[in-house]
Formats: structure tokens, C-alpha cells, sequence
């Protein structure tokens, strides 16, 4: 139980041994717009941050390229001394030039730069879960995996996963490391990585969905989505949040925002009951798309 009194989303052993509640954060809005600069209320950002405890929320998703650097080091301002059983994991292999602007960049020596900035600006002696925010594709993807098998070997990371990836691409990064996560764009909108959520989940790799609140045509007032939801007495966003916790033990979802009501919000899909004929609702609705 949390401090709201509802039971906190089950667990999940990220790599095995590294035990998260499986509804998590994601950081990537406690930045400015454009995932550029400082947020527009700092204080509201830091609020949020020390409210997660409270809510059962152990596993915090950030990266070196939000801000960038500021979602890490707003982390480390809010929460530091972190709680024995707090997992932030962070990702590199983005580079930054201005508001909404993403490179992939993966050079091997940029990667292992970047973990550790990470460090320092975490101020962690280790990044429990370090991932690869794309795989470059200027750079031969092995010798990316390369990199971060060095990481893995020198200590500097506990866990390593990928983010937007292919099954293949997971298959040739367990060549050179245990693959613990993997990080890409799924929800009742976009099942596009269905093929990768089976993978995962048949092999105990911690699936994270980014953008888990998107829902499409499905938003709409009078949707399957909304008469659910209107029926149990929640939010669209609390039964999307509660039909990926369902759909599979691995999926990890990691709704973000800078506003502690939205993210109590979200932290109450936890305790979401979702029965069986609406699961099944929204899973052949969102199939049929």
C-alpha cells in the first residue's frame, strides 16, 4: 500500500534482480517545451518529484538529451538522497540542437561520454538502467552494442535496453549483452510494436511504452474508451494506463508531466480494475484500427 491507501502497481524485476513498481514516471516533461531549456514552474517540476514516493512510484525514466541535462539534474535536486528502492534509469544516444530537435547520434565514444555526464548529474555512482535512446544508423549498430557492453563491464551501468527497436535488433544486441528493457512508442493508438511486446514479455524484457496516454480516434467523447471509462468512474488516461498494465507482466508504462494532481491522477490507474469484457473491448477495438 502507498500513502493514498491503494495498493501500488505490481512488481517487475527489471534484468532479473531489480524489483520496480511496474506503473512508473517518465521525466521527459519537467523540461521546457520543446523537451528544450528549464520548465515553466521549477518548483511545481520538484513538487511532482517528491510526491512520487508517496504514491508508489519507484522507477523514474529520464534521459541526457531532455533538456538537455535538465530532467537529470532536476531529478537529482528533488529527490537526492535517493530512496533504497528508487530505480532511475536514463538514456543517451540523441543529440540535441534546439526545441523539438533529435539526431541520433551513436558514435561508441559519445555513448560512453554521455553515461558519464549521466553520473554526474544524477549523482549516482552507478545508472541502474542505461539505454540507447536510438541506434544510430551512421554508426554500425554492433559496434553501438559494443559500447554499451563496455559500460556494463567497467560497472558504470547495472542494466542496459534499447529504445525503439526491431525484434532483430534486440536478438543482435543479446550478442554482446542482456537486453533488460526495451523502450518504444506503443499504446491503445499504436500497437505498431506488437511483434517486440510478445518478444519481450515471452522472455522477461521489461517492455516500456512511451507515449501510453495517446489513444487516437480513441480519445473521442462516445468511444468505446469513454463510455468505459465513464462507467468505472475514471479517466480515459486512468483506462488506458490500466489496459497496458494488463496487457502484459512486462509492460512498464511511464506517463510523464510537471503537475503533481495530473500525475495523481495517473498514479490512481494502479488501482483501476479493469474487467475482463472491457479489456477485451479495447483490445479488439484498438486491433480492428
Amino acid at each position: 500500500m502507498n500513502a493514498t491507501g491503494q495498493p501500488a502497481s505490481p512488481a517487475f524485476l527489471i534484468g532479473g534482480d531489480l524489483p520496480v513498481n511496474r506503473l512508473g514516471f517518465g521525466a521527459m516533461r519537467i523540461t521546457g517545451d520543446g523537451i528544450w531549456g528549464e520548465p515553466r514552474d521549477r518548483a511545481e517540476a520538484i513538487r511532482t518529484l517528491r510526491r512520487l514516493p508517496a504514491l508508489g512510484v519507484n522507477f523514474i525514466d529520464t534521459a541526457d538529451s531532455y533538456g538537455p541535462r535538465v530532467s537529470e539534474t532536476i531529478i537529482r535536486e528533488a529527490l537526492l538522497p535517493y530512496a533504497s528502492d528508487l530505480v532511475i534509469a536514463t538514456k543517451a544516444g540523441l543529440a540535441r540542437t534546439g526545441p523539438d530537435q533529435w539526431t541520433p547520434l551513436g558514435r561508441p565514444e559519445y555513448l560512453i561520454q554521455q553515461a558519464h555526464q549521466s553520473l554526474q548529474l544524477l549523482g549516482v555512482e552507478q545508472i541502474a538502467l542505461w539505454q540507447l535512446h536510438r541506434i544510430d544508423p551512421k554508426v554500425p549498430r554492433d559496434e553501438q552494442f559494443g559500447a554499451i557492453q563496455f559500460l556494463l563491464d567497467s560497472g558504470l551501468v547495472r542494466h542496459a535496453g534499447l529504445s525503439e527497436v526491431s525484434v532483430d535488433d534486440i536478438e543482435a544486441a543479446s550478442e554482446y549483452f542482456d537486453v533488460a528493457t526495451v523502450q518504444n512508442r506503443y499504446n491503445l493508438g499504436d500497437r505498431s510494436s506488437e511483434a517486440v511486446l510478445d518478444y519481450c514479455t515471452d522472455n522477461g524484457i521489461g517492455f516500456i511504452p512511451w507515449y501510453p496516454l495517446a489513444a487516437g480516434a480513441l480519445a473521442r467523447k462516445g468511444s468505446v474508451l469513454d463510455e468505459i471509462a465513464r462507467k468505472l468512474g475514471a479517466t480515459p488516461g486512468q483506462v488506458a494506463l490500466a489496459w497496458l498494465l494488463r496487457k502484459s507482466p512486462a509492460m512498464l508504462p511511464i506517463p510523464g508531466t510537471s503537475n503533481v494532481a495530473h500525475l495523481e491522477e495517473n498514479a490512481a490507474a494502479a488501482a483501476l480494475v479493469l474487467p475482463d469484457t472491457d479489456f477485451q473491448a479495447l483490445d479488439q477495438a484498438t486491433r480492428a484500427r
